[in-house]
């Protein structure tokens, strides 16, 4: 029963906006004859009395009531979809209605809504004004509340008209399939010298059909929104947006070059992966993959939107947001994977032959450049030699400068700066090569003790079931800490990262390999870091199987010098930090955003690079202990090396020169950065010219009888160049965890192997890998996992 605390004159009808005392009772119909199934109806009006008395009318007629406050439109329309929106205008205010018109219609689920304007003075003109301007009624503050949801019903049962007829589908505000086709092929009829580039770009999400099958058909159509939300909201990259039968986003951006709308596609893919959304009423993070191609590649609107949806297929394999060009091998035909047959047979011939061909560019082809050079009356080779000597003396005295540095790395803070929130940890695997130590890898982070809710995600793929998926199931049915993530079609970990961040429920996330067994309070340890400011945080990677071989026993020598001495002295040296690709802790957002890119043989540092350039801060910590299995034959250490060495070329070719212009990057971390991606890859090279020279110098001097060896500064060069050996190998051994500072012949035999063998070993495997990426072999090659044959005793 409606009544009102102040009289109202004979004849004049119910106040609209008066209080209301009481509802009718659940299943009577209201007032009117409505029946009291009404739909969702946004009120859009500043916080007062007329704004609750307005609310509570619409609930007592049946109506399921949200609140937006005049400017807060766009975000209540995208969290909550509405059926209808009642607007309040403000007294006296005329401007103001119109402009919560012009808000709601700028909205691009908005501008299908029933869109009412509530209004204290209904004048004509007014009123004329508002319904000129996009609303769909206008009705007096004085009118009789069951009027007002009468309206909204004559607006919500409208006679439905099919969403292909309509131009604009009336829930997402999106053009509909075949009027998006009809939009893009009017822009492929322009005239090419009228048309100007452009692309087409179709995006599905890696979670739709997870969702979908959890929270229903409604999800397809609400992510649709969202998505397009994003890229109005980041304005003026595209103007067109379409959404097709599977709920995947249509994008028409006409009249830009590629770059710019590859740009445009970039920040838009970022953007929604980092940000949270409100699907079908749940909290989710979205992975946009985006399949693009050139319109002037396009013939017809249909089939290539149809080729735009192969690249979208490709995209969703890899998850790591860039966006895929269509190529015609992504079809689905029998020349799918077919290549160049010439290509085919020269490729592995030249790898085969690239340790000659190493010779020949870097000893050969010098020799006979400064012999000429020579001849020509230029005496390059001696100049060169002083280059060289330099050169092995900046590489000694930078080993040098990271050992001092490495002495004073900041500590980690003592306390969190904030509770400790949930946390999740990934575990990538491939589980062919992992079968037998994944159990174990498990159970180990079972034992892991965190004062927040922790969760231990194994996202894996393998080409075939195991008897070992078996016995995970039984470990994550007795512990529901233990997720199991199958990641089909995947053939990478990054892949297998890229599809678990998004699954996680951690705050921030510990990236691990599977036969890594971290420290017992590792993430309690990584959350004090964190909650100080930090972005991402690099633990400190031992080896625990370092007595299976003498290889594996390098190797964890070797890790010493990395982890505890090479990692916090750069660190404190250039003023950044680099992730290892394991044992290292990311705040959840940024590495939703930043994902790994499969495409990279080294994901961790190209993953490094492009946080940095966000303005992430990365911390070292080499307390922040996790133990690893080391490679135990020589092959597999070149082949893991091989890989390391590329990937690292890969990315100095990617990140070097845009790094070195970038204005995020201070001089110090720029001068870091030409020694890290720069130097690094020069100095193999260089030290080889040592060879070349001599056969110069004794070319020269008519015999290698005629040399004089005793030039002082040459003799103080070498001898300061060996020096850096075993300062790096005083200071692993040093800064080294307490059971393998235990092991100091460990640290004598690294020593003289490093000096005698291993560091030719690595200079070797560099420039092969330098050829190998000149040849476009990118071929990974997986480093097999053994059981440790005796454990080095654990903390």
């Amino acid at each position: 029963m409606l009544t009102s605390h102040r009289a109202t004159p004979q004849g004049t009808p119910t106040a609209l906006l008066r209080e209301t005392d009481d509802r009718p009772a659940p299943g009577t119909p209201p007032p009117g004859g409505y029946d009291g199934h009404g739909g969702h109806v946004l009120v859009v009006g500043t916080p007062g009395p007329r704004l609750e008395r307005l609310t509570r009318t619409l609930r007592a007629t049946g109506h399921d009531v949200s609140h937006a406050p005049p400017g807060e439109v766009d975000p209540r329309v995208r969290q909550a979809p509405p059926d209808a929106i009642v607007a309040l205008d403000e007294p006296g205010d005329r401007h103001a209605g119109v402009d919560v018109i012009r808000e709601v219609r700028t909205v691009p689920a908005g501008r299908a809504l029933p869109l009412l304007m509530v209004t204290d003075t209904p004048e004509p003109a007014g009123v004329v004004d508002m319904l000129r301007r996009g609303a769909d009624d206008c009705i007096p503050e004085a009118s009789d509340p069951v009027e007002l949801s009468a309206r909204i019903e004559a607006k919500l049962r409208r006679v439905p008209v099919p969403v292909e007829n309509l131009l604009r589908d009336p829930r997402t505000g999106l053009y509909s399939r075949p009027h998006f086709l009809d939009e893009l092929d009017r822009e492929l009829r322009r005239p090419g010298a009228a048309r100007h580039g452009g692309v087409l770009a179709v995006i599905g999400v890696a979670e739709t059909d997870t969702l979908e099958a959890r929270l229903g058909p409604r999800v397809r159509r609400e992510i649709a929104e969202r998505l397009a939300g994003v890229a109005q909201q980041l304005g003026g990259f595209c103007d067109r947006f379409g959404r097709d039968d599977d709920g995947r986003l249509l994008m028409l951006l006409p009249g830009v070059d590629e770059e710019t709308a590859l740009r445009g596609l970039r920040k838009f893919a970022a953007t929604v992966a980092g940000t949270r959304f409100i699907v079908a009423d749940e909290n989710v993070r979205l992975t946009p993959a985006i399949g693009w191609l050139p319109l002037g590649e396009c013939t017809d609107g249909g089939p290539s939107v149809e080729q735009a949806r192969d690249a979208v297929r490709e995209a969703l394999r890899h998850r790591d947001l860039q966006p895929v060009r269509y190529a015609p091998w992504m079809r689905d035909t029998p020349n799918r994977h077919r290549r160049p047959p010439l290509r085919t047979l020269i490729r592995p011939a030249l790898s085969a032959l690239s340790p000659v061909l190493a010779l020949l560019l870097g000893i050969g082809a010098p020799f006979l450049l400064y012999q000429q050079a020579y001849l020509a009356g230029w005496d390059l080779g001696s100049a060169m030699y002083w280059v060289v000597v330099a050169g092995l003396v900046l590489s000694a005295l930078l080993i040098v400068l990271e050992c001092l540095y490495s002495l004073d790395a900041p500590s980690r803070p003592e306390r969190p700066g904030a509770p400790y929130p949930p946390a999740s940890a990934v575990i990538a695997a491939y589980l062919p090569n992992e079968a037998a130590t994944i159990v174990d890898t498990v159970e180990s982070f079972l034992r892991l003790d965190y004062p927040g809710d922790l969760e231990i995600v194994l996202a894996y793929n393998t080409p075939h079931a195991l008897p070992v998926e078996d016995t995970l199931r039984e470990v994550a049915a007795r512990d529901p800490r233990l997720v199991l993530m199958p990641v089909a079609g995947s053939t990478s970990k990054a892949q297998n990262i890229n599809a678990a961040v998004t699954r996680v429920r951690g705050e921030f996330v510990g990236i691990f390999d599977a036969d890594h067994h971290p420290a017992r309070h590792s993430f309690r340890d990584a959350w004090h870091w964190l909650s100080h400011g930090y972005d991402v945080v690099q633990g400190h990677c031992v080896v625990r199987n370092g007595e299976s071989s003498r290889v594996a026993e390098t190797v964890a020598v070797e890790f010493e010098a990395i982890y505890a001495v090479s990692h916090p002295g750069r660190t404190r040296l250039y003023g950044f930090g680099v992730f290892g690709g394991s044992n290292g802790f990311w705040r959840t957002d940024l590495l939703a955003r930043t994902r790994m890119h499969g495409s990279m043989l080294t994901e961790d540092i190209d993953s490094t690079m492009r946080a940095l350039n966000e303005g992430a801060r990365i911390a070292v910590d080499r307390t922040l202990i996790s133990r690893e299995l080391a490679p135990t034959t020589l092959k597999a250490l070149w082949n893991q090396r091989s890989r390391w060495a590329q990937g690292w070329l890969q990315v100095s070719l990617k990140h070097l020169r845009h790094g070195l212009r970038s204005p995020v990057f201070t001089a110090r971390q720029k001068l870091g950065l030409l020694v890290l991606l720069g130097w690094r890859e020069v100095q193999p090279w260089l030290t080889l010219q040592i060879l070349p020279i001599l056969a110069y110098s004794a070319w020269k001097a008519g015999g290698l009888q005629n040399l004089h060896w005793t030039v002082p500064v040459c003799v103080l060069a070498m001898l300061f160049t060996l020096a850096a050996g075993p300062v790096q190998a005083l200071f692993a051994w040093r800064l080294a965890v307490p059971e393998l500072r235990a092991r100091t012949p460990w640290f004598w035999a690294y020593f003289v192997v490093s000096t005698v063998f291993y560091s030719h070993f690595k200079n070797m495997v560099a420039r092969q890998a330098h050829l190998k990426e000149a040849l476009g072999d990118r071929q990974w090659r997986v480093t097999p996992r053994a059981a440790a044959v005796k454990a080095v005793a654990r903390r």
